[in-house]
């Protein structure tokens, strides 16, 4: 039987105790939606059909390699600040606040609209514990705010397939 996670005593010089482990809480729950993201986006890698095929699916596995080096960075900061990072499938869902992606194989529009969905979520949740973490620690902060510029240019090579001229987003599905 495994020992339970007991929170260490320490966290990085600087921050009180319960500070540093409130940043690592909120760094957790950005490290659940970066691996369900990783997850989500090599499904879709794998489900997607139709015209733009090729380009979608060579698009999306730059973007999952990405995510998953933030995965790991970010894991790497939660035990810097002294918890331990909790990254198994059953944590995530359990944990999560979000619903899981339905989309199977389908045409490209239906996974980018759907991916763009996806993205809305994940952004706005880092820029909400930017805006905590940044009271708290401005090395996750500054963590936070790079994944989220990067997160952001994902969305828009999503949205040029789903944008129109005069700049509307047509969401399929």
């Amino acid at each position: 039987m495994a020992a339970k996670d007991t929170p260490s005593k320490y966290t990085v010089p600087g921050l009180e105790v319960e500070d540093g482990h409130r940043v690592a809480e909120l760094l957790q729950m950005r490290l659940h939606a970066l691996n369900d993201l990783a997850l989500t986006l090599k499904h879709a890698h794998w489900n997607v059909v139709g015209p733009n095929f090729i380009a979608v699916h060579e698009m999306l596995d730059p973007q999952v390699d990405v995510v998953r080096g933030f995965v790991d960075e970010t894991a790497e900061r939660v035990a810097t600040m002294g918890l331990s990072p909790k990254g198994t499938p059953g944590a995530i869902t359990s944990e999560r606040t979000w619903e899981d992606y339905t989309v199977g194989r389908a045409d490209t529009l239906t996974h980018i609209s759907a991916l763009d969905k996806v993205y809305d979520g994940v952004i706005a949740d880092h820029r909400n514990a930017i805006d905590e973490v940044g009271k708290l620690d401005p090395m996750a902060e500054d963590l936070l705010v790079g994944q989220t510029r990067e997160l952001e240019l994902f969305q828009w090579f999503l949205r040029s397939f789903i944008s129109s001229a005069t700049g509307e987003l047509k969401h399929q599905g």
